[in-house]
């Protein structure tokens, strides 16, 4: 399949083009490389530097280039910045997003693939998470992604577009050769924060609450390899062949992690200290977070490869060690 990759330039998306291409599919990237990096794409990919929501253009794009699926990674994702700024998150986020649907009903493409967030559940009642647990999330960021989805569900009933939805809990790792990798500004994720802690290219990593009602005090999260979550995009392909499709699944290993874990598997595949201080609790923090991953185990036949955490960060490692400097394209 010919596939637009929207936002194909930053983490996620640069992992699931090289899973696109190893699968025998067409990836064409669209992103503009605000957070991207150009460097990210291999140079036999189509690229175009362009706005998301620039509709003529889009529109031009898919048409040009066949398109038969789009899948959007194209999100702002800060959490903390969704709440100081929420305009920001909005217009990209949704108003953006619209803008796309527009150009696809324009060019003729029904198809699309959408990354979430769990973000959107909110502080769960019940763990782990199921797909048909209450969505009320509590920051911006969750909420927009969670008007997307409601917006895609009224596409599935018109017949305009079919969609599969994808609520990912904590992506992780970097390509098994260490070529891409995760590289934000400012990076906000706990496992390159900690290895930049290990390497001292930042002080000492916060702990934020260590008096949580989990076995050491510390938060629990799911953290699911980056290609893992890519696997799954294209494993889900073929479901949306069908006319007014909606679907979503939860994207993690099902297994918890506790930020001191996270610390100690640091240290264990570096064989580096990772110097780190306790602060207090932040704001919206859950104590634990971790998927049922059941649904896309059964309806997709996806089967997450990285289970062992310590592989997970090996990857990271790999990615840290060959790129210290990251893409080397510094952001503002």
């Amino acid at each position: 399949m010919n596939v637009l990759v929207v936002g194909g330039a930053g983490y996620i998306g640069s992992h699931c083009v090289r899973q696109l291409q190893a699968a025998g599919h067409h990836p064409v990237v669209l992103d503009n490389l605000v957070y991207g990096h150009r460097a990210a794409v291999a140079d036999d990919v189509t690229f175009y530097q362009e706005d998301l929501g620039n509709r003529p253009a889009v529109t031009k794009i898919l048409t040009e280039e066949k398109i038969d699926i789009v899948m959007h990674f194209a999100a702002f994702i800060n959490v903390g910045e969704s709440v100081h700024a929420p305009l920001k998150y909005y217009a990209n986020n949704v108003g953006n997003t619209i803008q796309l649907f527009l150009a696809m009903t324009d060019a003729g493409v029904n198809k699309f693939v959408f990354s979430s967030t769990c973000a959107t559940y909110g502080v769960p009642d019940t763990l782990p998470l199921v797909e048909d647990l209450p969505q009320s999330p509590i920051n911006p960021y969750g909420s927009t992604k969670l008007h997307v989805e409601h917006i895609l569900q009224d596409l599935a009933r018109s017949g305009a577009i079919s969609s599969a939805v994808f609520r990912y809990f904590n992506a992780s790792g970097a390509a098994d050769d260490g070529s891409i990798g995760e590289d934000h500004t400012p990076e906000t994720h706990l496992i390159p924060l900690a290895i930049d802690a290990a390497t001292g290219k930042r002080g000492a990593l916060k702990i934020f609450g260590v008096n949580y009602p989990t076995p050491d005090g510390t938060c629990l999260r799911d953290y699911i390899h980056v290609d893992d979550i890519s696997r799954a995009h294209i494993a889900v392909f073929d479901q949306l062949e069908e006319p007014n499709k909606f679907i979503h699944y939860n994207l993690g290993t099902g297994k918890p992690t506790s930020v001191r874990e996270i610390l100690d598997a640091v240290e264990k595949v570096t064989g580096l200290p990772v110097p780190a201080e306790e602060a207090p609790r932040r704001a919206g923090d859950p104590p634990s977070l971790y998927a049922d991953n059941t649904k896309a185990r059964t309806e997709l036949g996806w089967e997450p490869q990285h289970m062992d955490i310590e592989s997970t960060i090996a990857t990271a490692w790999k990615w840290h060690q060959s790129h210290p400097d990251g893409f080397a394209d510094p952001k503002d």
